[in-house]
C-alpha cells in the first residue's frame, strides 16, 4: 500500500487580484496566487529554490493602501488585500527597470526578456550611446565554467546558492559600490585560487547567463548552441548512492549540458561536480 504524505495543511485565504476573488495557501505570496491564476507577471531575481531577494523589481505590482509598488515575489498575501498587476503605475516601473538593466548589461541570453522589452515598450536605447555599460571580458580560468559578469545583473542568486541557502561553500560574494560592484571570489582571485567546489549551483539559478558551462559558452560562441534542437532526458546519477536526479541536455547525440529538476525531492536543482559536469565518460567512443 502506497502512502502519500500530505504534510501540514494551510489555511486558505481571501483577497481581489485584479478584480477577481483569488483563494491562495496561508504563507503563498502574490506571485504565488498570480502564477495560479494565469497572469504573467515577470521576474528575474526569483527562483523556486531560493528565498526571494527582492533585488531587479520587474515583479512590482499595486496593492491598494500601500505607499509604493510591492514585488509580489516575496510579499506574502494577506486576506482582505487588493492587489492590480496591470496597472499603469506597474507597467510605468517595469519598463524603467528593463530599459535601465538592458542598457548597462548584455540580457541577450536572459529568456524572455526580449519579450517583456515588446511588451514593456521599453526604449534601452534612449539613454544614448554614452550610456555607462558593464563591458567586461569573460573570466576563462577553468575547464568547467565561465564567468561573463557583461551580463550580471547583480541579483545575488549565485550568492545565495553558493552560501547558506545550499552550498555553504561561501565562495562568492559582492564587491565594490554603486555601479562598480560586482560578483567576486575573495580577494577577487581567480576561481581556481578560491572557495569554490564547482559544484555549479550558482549556474543553475543563474537568470541571465553570466554563468554557464564551458560547453555551452564554447558552443555559443562557435554559433553552434541550439536550445530549440536539444532533447532532455532524466535519469539518476551513477556517481554514489545519493540518488541525485539529472536531466541531459543532448543535441547532435551528445550531452553538452547536465541540471538538476527543480522539484526533484533529493537535489531540489542542486548538484555536486561530478554529477554537473561528470558526464564525459558517456559519450567517450574512443
Amino acid at each position: 500500500m502506497t502512502v502519500t504524505p500530505l504534510g501540514i495543511p494551510r489555511r486558505l485565504l481571501e483577497f481581489t487580484l485584479d478584480g477577481e476573488a483569488a483563494r491562495v495557501p496561508e504563507g503563498a505570496t502574490i506571485l504565488d496566487a498570480c502564477r495560479a491564476a494565469g497572469k504573467d507577471v515577470p521576474t528575474l531575481c526569483e527562483g523556486d529554490t531560493l528565498r526571494p531577494k527582492n533585488a531587479c523589481r520587474v515583479c512590482v505590482v499595486e496593492v491598494e493602501g500601500a505607499r509604493t509598488l510591492v514585488p509580489s515575489c516575496s510579499r506574502r498575501a494577506e486576506p482582505g488585500m487588493v492587489v492590480r498587476t496591470d496597472t499603469e503605475r506597474a507597467r510605468h516601473s517595469r519598463r524603467i527597470v528593463l530599459e535601465l538593466l538592458a542598457s548597462s548589461v548584455d540580457l541577450s541570453t536572459t529568456p524572455r526578456v526580449a519579450e517583456w522589452i515588446k511588451e514593456y515598450e521599453a526604449k534601452p536605447d534612449r539613454f544614448g550611446p554614452d550610456a555607462a555599460r558593464l563591458n567586461e571580458t569573460p573570466k576563462i580560468d577553468n575547464d568547467l565554467y565561465v564567468r561573463d559578469y557583461a551580463k550580471c545583473i547583480l541579483c545575488y542568486k549565485c550568492v545565495d546558492a553558493c552560501g547558506d541557502q545550499w552550498q555553504n561553500s561561501f565562495a562568492i560574494s559582492v564587491t565594490g559600490r554603486g555601479f562598480d560592484a560586482r560578483i567576486a571570489v575573495e580577494h577577487d582571485a581567480p576561481l581556481t585560487d578560491s572557495a569554490c567546489v564547482y559544484c555549479g549551483n550558482c549556474i543553475e539559478v543563474c537568470p541571465t547567463g553570466a554563468l554557464s558551462p564551458r560547453s555551452e559558452f564554447d558552443r555559443r560562441a562557435a554559433g553552434t548552441w541550439d536550445e530549440s534542437a536539444q532533447t532532455r532526458t532524466t535519469t539518476v546519477c551513477a556517481y554514489c548512492g545519493v540518488g541525485c536526479g539529472l536531466t541531459l541536455h543532448v543535441q547532435d547525440n551528445e550531452i553538452v549540458k547536465v541540471t538538476s529538476p527543480h522539484d526533484n525531492p533529493v537535489t531540489h536543482g542542486n548538484l555536486c561536480i561530478k554529477g554537473r559536469f561528470g558526464y564525459q565518460h558517456v559519450q567517450n567512443r574512443g
